[in-house]
């Protein structure tokens, strides 16, 4: 089913209109789950829901022709405010949310949101790219999280609850939102001429985690090289973590001058050694083989010079699961993936003989 054009998340449309139904709507959500599967869509179709003029809110249904939903789908409504982060700065503005410094708490978004609706039913803000609020920002939002002005809705759009401080959690309702199912992908994949054909989508999907984002990246064909040669040195009894790490650095860097870029990139290292490890335990417990020919060719050359037992191989994918965590709490890139790789090194090699 879709809502409103919106692939996936039904689950979520439903728990806001039994919210709208009993009047419970609350003043404060915190938007999380992976890139790239809607999250900001909804919040934007969210928004027309409470401001249509034509149809009751609580229906989830707006109408999409009356002078409100209008200015919301042209994004100059009153009412909605919206502020991300610019691509030239590694945090959300403070100027965005309370003004620059001859404007402070004059003009700025925790302004605004307190100001009367000038269409005189909601006033609706969506911050986009929360992940991105620092310690000095995400406090210049308590008060209005602490006292929301009356008919006032603020959506924050994140990938984490863990990237948000504790009092930003706390102050809001968390609303989990799922990865896209893989057809769902492809078909999207399909109707914005990513993919070429079907195959093509279907293949960029199955390794998309259900994020539309993702799959997009995953164009790139140097991502392609780089996983096969990531699964083909870890096949190895003992790879040379250091020269993999010097291998893989150059790759990420090669993502450009933005740390947001060059993140994705080491997220999709990352994620192609958590594909290997998930598949070497299934194979290593009898489970029957996937249908990536390329992944099984590698499992099956490390599964006949694989040096240690199932437990080593679980505890190479608990430290990747483990890796994945620690970028979601923006751990500096070089650190990690040099200590991520030496940590699946270290179980792989035999301890000194004594004397």
């Amino acid at each position: 089913m879709t809502w409103q054009g919106i692939v996936g998340h039904d689950s979520v449309v439903e728990q806001l209109r039994r919210a709208l139904e009993r009047g419970r709507l609350a003043s404060s959500f915190l938007f999380t789950g992976p890139a790239g599967i809607g999250k900001r869509t909804f919040a934007e179709r969210l928004a027309q829901t409470l401001l249509c003029h034509a149809r009751p809110e609580q229906e989830m249904d707006p109408c999409g022709q009356c002078p409100s939903c209008a200015q919301v789908l042209a994004g100059t409504h009153p009412d909605l405010l919206t502020v991300a982060r610019p691509k030239e700065k590694s945090f959300l503005p403070l100027d965005l949310l309370i003004g620059d410094k001859e404007h402070r708490m004059r003009e700025g978004l925790c302004h605004d949101i307190a100001m009367k609706p000038f269409m005189g039913g909601r006033k609706v803000a969506i911050i986009d790219d929360a992940d991105y609020l620092n310690a000095e920002g995400a406090n210049c939002l308590l008060k209005t999280l602490e006292e929301p002005p009356p008919r006032s809705v603020l959506i924050l759009i994140g990938t984490s609850p863990a990237k948000q401080l504790p009092t930003i959690r706390s102050r809001c309702q968390l609303i989990r939102f799922r990865p896209l199912p893989t057809d769902a992908v492809a078909d999207l994949l399909l109707a914005h001429g990513v993919a070429e054909d079907v195959a093509q989508a279907e293949r960029l999907a199955r390794y998309s985690d259900g994020s539309l984002n993702q799959a997009m990246e995953l164009t790139d064909p140097d991502l392609w090289t780089v996983r096969s040669q990531l699964h083909q040195r870890l096949a190895e009894p003992r790879f040379n973590g250091v020269q993999l790490a010097s291998t893989l650095a150059a790759f990420i860097d090669g993502g450009g001058r933005e740390a947001a870029a060059r993140r994705r990139r080491l997220r999709s290292v990352v994620q192609f050694a958590t594909e290997f490890y998930r598949r070497l335990v299934c194979a290593l417990n009898g489970c029957p083989p996937s249908d990536d020919v390329e992944l099984e060719r590698t499992v099956h050359e490390a599964l006949q010079r694989w040096p240690s037992d199932e437990s080593v191989a679980t505890a190479c994918l608990d430290r990747c699961l483990e890796a994945l965590e620690q970028l979601d709490r923006n751990a500096h890139q070089t650190t990690l993936l040099e200590c991520w790789l030496d940590d699946l090194v270290r179980p792989l090699t035999p301890p000194p003989h004594p004397g």
